[in-house]
């Protein structure tokens, strides 16, 4: 009996030879996942997220789902650091999604379908490039809603701009002008138990013993007294056990947000999550990590020995230590992959572009200031002007020997002095602003 043509597995294609066939291996199934379109069943317009309650909002005919959203908090679901674990993680955002894809910064930054973006929220080139979203990331499983909104981040800048004295007037009308992008950022969260063994020589002194007497550390003052030691100072080796549990430590999954700004804005309430829902992302914009799971990790781990290793040197009698040492075991170890909200705003100012972001859900804010470097240094000046006028006075006074000049020479020491410290706290507090 002939076997069948084509062949199990094979579909037809299309043939650059009329009269020819051509069949080809059949492609691999997609994600069986229902891919949503979020349109309005009033009108059929586009429905985007709502920050205000979380639902969906028409923005033609103003129709407006309710949201049915499960918090899950803290009972969000970890998984292990296991091969199958990530195999077994559905892939896509749920969704058709679009990609913008910037030439100058490299960044790669999801949308839905119907909207329009020509712009970069990272960098704010136009030297960008839309393609298909690619569907073969993992998809995250818990993130955090927006709560803050647009008009809250106007408000939220606007005060922010005027707590410092040395940025430029006209700072203020850019940020009413500056545009604010919502945008899911992707995060890892890690839980691990490090368990440590340390062992070190502490500087004691007598009355420290006194407060820290303890059967691993043994001393005898009449042997210190009789080997010459006569305040009983001296090196005792001292060893401990920690163990240090991590909970939902958070790694930014992203490349194009400075770390730095991250610290300032963080403090995410993570009881607050809820399972990924892709009516989250409708109208929304949401970057894919770019810093992937294995990378996350090891920068994990680097932070947890930071922790292990300081809450060591914490147990240990004296802080004058040396010839520390630390065998550290992981366990417990367990991951999660979420999406935590933040606006975006990006405004050149001069020839530089700066960056500002929001925490979408607690409001606080982070970025980069420029600096009026002329009022900066004027305002230097102005202050020097005390010092140089007691140090004048007091070289008159002197030079006539008068008596009271020495008091207006300690003035003017005085008044240098504090003009130094108030220059270096001014030069460190702008170069901080500037760059963030």
């Amino acid at each position: 009996m002939s076997e069948s043509f084509p062949p199990s597995g094979f579909v037809k294609t299309k043939s650059a030879m009329s009269g020819i066939e051509v069949y080809m291996p059949r492609p691999p199934e997609e994600d069986g996942r229902e891919v949503v379109d979020f349109r309005c069943p009033h009108c059929d317009g586009a429905t985007a997220y709502s920050t205000d309650d979380g639902g969906l909002t028409c923005s033609f005919c103003g129709y407006h789902e309710a949201p049915q959203v499960e918090v899950v908090g803290k009972g969000a679901q970890d998984f292990e650091f296991t091969v199958e674990t990530v195999e077994r993680s559905t892939n896509g955002w749920g969704q058709e999604r679009k990609e913008l894809v910037c030439n100058s910064c490299a960044s790669h930054i999801t949308l839905s379908t119907e909207m329009l973006s020509h712009t970069c929220p990272f960098c704010g080139s136009n030297a960008v490039v839309q393609t298909r979203a690619p569907q073969d990331v993992l998809r995250p499983r818990f993130l955090v809603p927006f709560v803050t909104t647009t008009e809250n981040c106007r408000q939220i800048t606007a005060v922010w701009l005027q707590n410092s004295w040395m940025l430029p007037k006209d700072l203020q009308n850019l940020a009413r002008s500056t545009e604010y992008t919502p945008i899911y950022i992707p995060f890892w969260t890690f839980d691990a138990r490090t368990t440590a063994l340390w062992r070190a020589e502490v500087y004691n002194t007598d009355a420290n013993r006194r407060r820290h007497a303890a059967p691993n550390w043994k001393w005898e003052r009449p042997l210190l007294l009789k080997l010459g030691n006569r305040d009983g100072n001296q090196w005792d080796w001292e060893s401990g056990t920690v163990s240090h549990l991590t909970d939902d430590m958070l790694v930014s999954g992203s490349s194009q947000i400075s770390t730095n700004l991250l610290k300032q804005m963080r403090g995410y309430r993570l009881g607050e999550l809820v399972p990924y829902e892709a009516t989250f992302l409708a109208g929304l914009s949401a970057q894919a990590y770019d810093v992937d799971l294995e990378t996350a990790w090891e920068r994990a781990r680097k932070l947890m020995r930071a922790h292990t290793k300081a809450a060591c040197q914490e147990q240990a009698s004296a802080r004058n230590m040396r010839n520390f040492s630390m065998n550290l075991d992981f366990s417990e170890e367990s991951w999660r992959y979420i999406l935590l909200p933040l606006y975006l705003a990006t405004y050149r100012y001069g020839d530089k572009v700066f960056q500002v972001i929001i925490n979408g859900q607690t409001g606080t804010i982070a970025g980069q200031r420029p600096v009026d470097w002329q009022k900066v240094g004027w305002t230097m000046a102005g202050t020097f002007l005390p010092a140089l006028l007691f140090a004048l006075v007091a070289a008159l006074l002197l030079a006539n020997e008068y008596e009271i000049g020495s008091l207006f020479g300690l003035l003017a020491g005085v008044s240098f002095i504090a003009w130094l410290v108030f220059v270096i706290d001014t030069l460190r507090k702008a170069g901080k602003m500037a760059s963030a």
